[in-house]
């Protein structure tokens, strides 16, 4: 792991090297594209290419941004170090923040497991293909509270049980789609809809995401199931004396509540507060510790879900760097772009950048990045959290072609979300802090 780091961080570095040198504030482009791109892209595809070392990727990716942009570029916030300094001390909320929602969710995710009712649920199932059908929606429903990786694994685990063993590709595929569906208008059911909550937007202004969610579900949900009935029926009878842990279900609803309540009295009664502290992230670990004599949390699968926090933050710092002002205006086509760019890239740093730049339907773009990272197996933490279950799954050809129906939902939710409730953008809530005059020669930074 070490030697890919060593090997990665000097060709990031010659590439920044071997361009000429520009004074600090200057843009560098290759071929029209600002360099901070090309290196975030070298760093998304590095991601896309080693999935057994994406947390090295992500660091080296963030480092060699950081030089870049000490050495030749410099900062919104200014030149060197001090620019650096003056660039976290604008983003170490959102970072903290969203930290401790990644490690606090994933001791929810255990308590939800743990509470048993995931093993009780398949009891109340329907028989041949329609059972299959409930089984997605039921993952749908899931991710709107837990975690969209969460309501991938205990589907998949599910699923494992009720078709012996023998679960199609297409279903599996269908599993991710309908956890990233169900995720999308929820902002607590998505790591992209929790940032954008986190960054100011109103659960409101994403819950429209289902309008398409719930449409693009109905179409990969009925012909995935019908696959599977075809290549393995359901069993039942498993499970049926098995208890519900109600204390841990307890337990789940508080730590939700703490959030909520917490995330509405901040941005309701003390919104010149929200800036300065990460009060949303430490309202979830007070729910925790608070819930400790109750039920012990599941401790062990901190280190895991450290370093899964930390990989995904190094992408999100090095969004945070990007000169948003060079991308795009946000229309319905870009974000449709967008899901078909999820599939290949990770849709945590496209949502950060989307954030940086605004003006978009966060209900629309929560739904395209979230719902189109589930058109290849590692276009979303969720399907490559599956595929760790199911190496079956870990085929980009076998995944396109048994999985053609998530696709197909993708475009037909949009073209539904689109042509009912319209492109509703929304201006950017947060200004940028000030740039300072580098050269005479440097246009002025467009606002954010």
């Amino acid at each position: 792991m070490y030697s890919l780091l060593r090997r990665t961080t000097p060709m990031l570095l010659l590439l920044s090297l071997m361009t000429p040198s520009a004074h600090a504030g200057q843009l560098i482009t290759v071929a029209s594209i600002p360099l901070d791109f090309i290196l975030f892209a070298l760093t998304l595809l590095g991601v896309a290419l080693f999935h057994n070392h994406t947390l090295y990727v992500g660091l080296t990716g963030m480092i060699t941004i950081t030089l870049y942009k000490l050495i030749f570029t410099g900062f919104k916030t200014g030149d060197g170090f001090a620019g650096l300094a003056g660039h976290f001390g604008h983003e170490w909320v959102i970072l903290a923040n969203l930290f401790c929602l990644l490690m606090g969710f994933a001791l929810l995710s255990r308590h939800f497991e743990k509470s048993h009712v995931p093993v009780i649920l398949p009891k109340y199932l329907p028989r041949d293909w329609k059972g299959g059908f409930v089984l997605l929606v039921m993952v749908f429903v899931l991710s709107s509270f837990l975690d969209n990786i969460a309501a991938a694994l205990i589907g998949g685990a599910m699923a494992h049980q009720l078709f012996k063993s023998k679960v199609h590709v297409g279903f599996l595929a269908a599993i991710v789609a309908a956890s990233n569906a169900g995720g999308s208008g929820s902002v607590v059911g998505d790591t992209t809809t929790t940032m954008m909550w986190i960054d100011g937007v109103s659960p409101l202004d994403v819950f429209h995401a289902y309008a398409a969610a719930g449409v693009a579900l109905c179409i990969t949900a009925y012909f995935a199931a019908k696959q599977q009935h075809a290549y393995s029926p359901m069993i039942h009878g498993a499970h049926e004396h098995t208890r519900v842990d109600k204390a841990r279900v307890g337990i789940v609803a508080l730590i939700l509540v703490f959030a909520i309540v917490a995330n509405v009295i901040i941005n309701v009664k003390f919104n010149h507060l929200a800036d300065l502290f990460p009060f949303i992230g430490v309202a979830v670990w007070v729910a925790i510790l608070i819930s400790v004599p109750v039920r012990r949390p599941d401790w062990e699968v901190m280190p895991d879900t450290f370093k899964g926090s930390v990989f995904l933050l190094s992408l999100v710092t090095c969004a945070s760097m990007m000169p948003v002002e060079e991308l795009p205006p946000a229309s319905a086509l870009v974000a449709l772009s967008l899901g078909f760019i999820s599939a290949v890239f990770d849709n945590i740093p496209l949502t950060a950048l989307a954030l940086k730049q605004g003006g978009y339907d966060w209900g629309m773009l929560a739904y395209a990045v979230g719902f189109g990272g589930s058109m290849i197996w590692f276009g979303s933490s969720a399907g490559v959290a599956l595929s760790s279950m199911y190496p079956e799954a870990r085929s980009v050809g076998n995944w396109l072609r048994h999985g053609w129906h998530v696709t197909l939902a993708y475009v037909v939710g949009f073209a539904v979300l689109f042509f009912t409730l319209g492109w509703q953008p929304h201006a950017p809530r947060k200004a940028e802090a000030p740039t300072p005059a580098i050269s005479s020669t440097q246009p002025a930074a467009t606002p954010q």
